[in-house]
């Protein structure tokens, strides 16, 4: 009789503990959800893209408006993200590092693609490559982890000229223009060449390279956004132009932004929904 007891006794603990479960899990998607909706949603919209009861819905957002990871507007009635969990976001953004976040990517690449890859952040005197991974038979090229990339003639600088537009980056630009040889500055639009990288970079989302940096070398960079949408880093591909397709659509160009929109989002980054969002994030 005391072992059916206890049975009985472990049943109902067992069952408590499934449904305590499966409610935080309910909770976590209730949450999810009103983030995908901005941040910002009445009821009936919430429980809608939930495909969930009203009633059900509010059960839940009952019990985090408790918590406060739920407000209400008394004006709207719309329900909000509340302060509990704009703690947990700043924490978040805090330790989402774009260098540490990027090191599973660069060895996907690496290996899937067999071609060279790395990391790069703006610095003080231009892209600055931080993290850098080789294939087995490696390109022979003339830079490493520390080398300042060209803002004209690579795609990390085309990228962070064109997505990164601050005065320094410009005047950095300029600077590396009027040094450059006639060959090179042959290569650019005559009228307008900084501005003219500018929007060809941005009307693709990302920048591509064939023999311009280095002979022989082509490459593809794509971008990395943090939580306010910003540009923090771009992750690059690189390899000997005989065999690297840089085509936008091609293979290596696909794979360099899927790893990179995985990047992004792990920062914190979503899209504008307001947008129309296409390849290149």
């Amino acid at each position: 009789m005391e072992n059916n007891s206890q049975k009985q006794a472990g049943d109902r603990a067992a069952r408590d503990r499934r449904q305590r479960v499966q409610s935080a899990s309910i909770g976590m998607l209730v949450l999810k959800e009103l983030a995908a909706l901005g941040g910002r949603a009445t009821l009936t919209a919430l429980a809608a893209q939930l495909h969930e009861n009203p009633a059900k819905v509010h059960r839940y957002l009952a019990s985090l408006m408790e918590e406060s990871f739920v407000t209400q507007d008394a004006a709207t009635q719309q329900y909000c993200l509340g302060p509990q969990c704009i703690s947990i976001g700043l924490a978040a953004m805090r330790v989402a590092d774009p260098i540490r976040l990027s090191e599973p990517s660069l060895v996907r690449l690496r290996e899937s693609l067999e071609v060279t890859c790395f990391i790069a952040v703006m610095g003080n005197h231009g892209p600055t490559i931080i993290r850098f991974e080789e294939p087995g038979l490696p390109v022979t090229v003339n830079v490493r982890a520390g080398s300042v990339m060209s803002l004209l003639w690579s795609a990390t600088g085309r990228l962070f000229l064109a997505l990164l537009d601050e005065s320094r980056v410009r005047k950095l630009a300029k600077e590396e223009l009027a040094r450059a040889p006639a060959d090179l500055r042959a290569l650019l639009d005559l009228t307008d060449p900084i501005g003219q990288l500018q929007r060809e970079v941005r009307a693709m989302g990302c920048a591509t390279v064939k023999d311009t940096n280095l002979k022989g070398i082509s490459a593809v960079a794509a971008p990395l956004f943090d939580a306010n949408g910003h540009l923090c880093a771009s992750l690059t591909a690189l390899g000997a132009t005989g065999g690297f397709d840089s085509s936008i659509d091609g293979p290596i160009a696909t794979a360099l932004r899927k790893e990179a929109e995985t990047i992004s989002a792990a920062l914190g980054y979503v899209p504008d929904h307001a947008k129309v969002v296409s390849g290149c994030v």
